[in-house]
């Protein structure tokens, strides 16, 4: 049983993007009518200030508002999601060109950024879009720069997060939050910059992106267990009794379809056949089968585990959660229509 509580988290904005993409898929009134409710309260809640002093703006506006923009014209969605935009990039370091991700603003102990911002930056891209200020795209393009130049590993593995000297802005050090340990693999991190990727060169056509996006998938792929669905971190393989994270591998699938679109055809038949493969594991393997198993749509997500390196508690192991069930259902419409994506 779980009980409601208001919004005060990063993730309110995927459940309300299931209901976007159910409504596009079935025409149902009731489906737009509770997401524009939904869309309601994210307008107060960036209005007021509730609970928003984190990077996190793409995450819970591009989902819910830029999408009711998108799909209805709302002005509420429009208003609210470029407030947000404003929100995001109040966070920009100018010492090291980057977004901080969390707590106190310049506080030394907080003074980095997260592989999952990449997934923010389309926020801001979309504000610059519709409004022709140019701020919000270049606040992204130096974060995504900055990022990129410092948390993709030789090995094309990434770390979780990357830290910075908050008097010069030089790099420290990067390490982990939610993976295993500082210098392993976390998946959800890993399919974090395969999305990114396909995401800032949807908007900007920068063609190193391809390349970063091709070694970052790569990995991904080159280090899936015979399922093809990865354990929560890649130090773990076959055999491992350690969790898996089917919200990585929805994730990842996502990015390898949007990226698809971009590249040349050998490249693009190759990772859109991997990346259906992948789905259909989930689908076979991962699904939610009886409605009355689970409130959610793939199990088998894993959203932090605790090990004796990362500074995280257990929460939600082995469990639905509610991007895992966004980004496979996000997954499926790619696969059934030319989707506008709301991102």
């Amino acid at each position: 049983m779980y009980h409601g509580t208001g919004q005060c988290d990063w993730t309110e904005g995927f459940y309300t993007g299931e209901l976007w993409l159910m409504y596009e898929m079935t025409g149902e009134e009731s489906f737009k009518e509770l997401a524009l409710k939904h869309v309601h309260s994210f307008h107060e809640r960036i209005e007021k200030r509730i609970a928003v002093d984190h990077h996190d703006m793409g995450f819970l506006y591009s989902l819910s508002c830029v999408a009711a923009y998108k799909l209805v014209g709302s002005k509420e969605g429009y208003e609210a999601a470029l407030m947000a935009a404003d929100n995001l990039i109040g966070r920009f370091q100018e010492k090291g060109e980057f977004i901080q991700a969390w707590g106190p603003f310049g506080a030394k102990e907080n003074y980095r950024l997260i592989i999952d911002c990449l997934l923010n930056l389309p926020l801001l891209y979309w504000a610059s879009e519709v409004t022709g200020d140019l701020k919000y795209e270049t606040i992204a393009k130096k974060h995504i720069h900055t990022c990129l130049k410092y948390i993709v590993r030789e090995d094309h593995s990434t770390y979780h997060t990357y830290y910075f000297d908050p008097e010069t802005g030089l790099p420290v050090k990067g390490v982990t939050a939610q993976g295993y340990r500082n210098d392993s693999a976390w998946a959800r991190g890993q399919a974090w910059g395969i999305y990114g990727l396909a995401l800032s060169y949807k908007y900007t056509k920068e063609e190193s992106y391809i390349g970063l996006f091709k070694d970052v998938t790569d990995f991904f792929i080159n280090h899936l267990p015979e399922d093809l669905v990865p354990y929560w971190d890649f130090d773990f393989t076959d055999g491992s009794s350690e969790p898996k994270d089917s919200s990585a591998a929805a994730i990842a699938v996502c990015g390898m379809l949007e990226m698809s679109k971009y590249l040349g055809k050998e490249e693009a038949t190759y990772y859109t056949s991997v990346a259906k493969k992948i789905l259909k594991a989930l689908v076979d393997h991962y699904a939610v089968k009886e409605e009355d198993a689970s409130n959610g749509q793939l199990l088998h997500g894993t959203y932090a585990k605790k090990s004796p390196y990362n500074t995280v508690r257990d929460n939600g192991v082995d469990e639905c959660t509610v991007w895992g069930d966004y980004y496979y259902l996000e997954a499926i419409v790619r696969c059934l229509k030319d989707w506008e994506l709301y991102w």
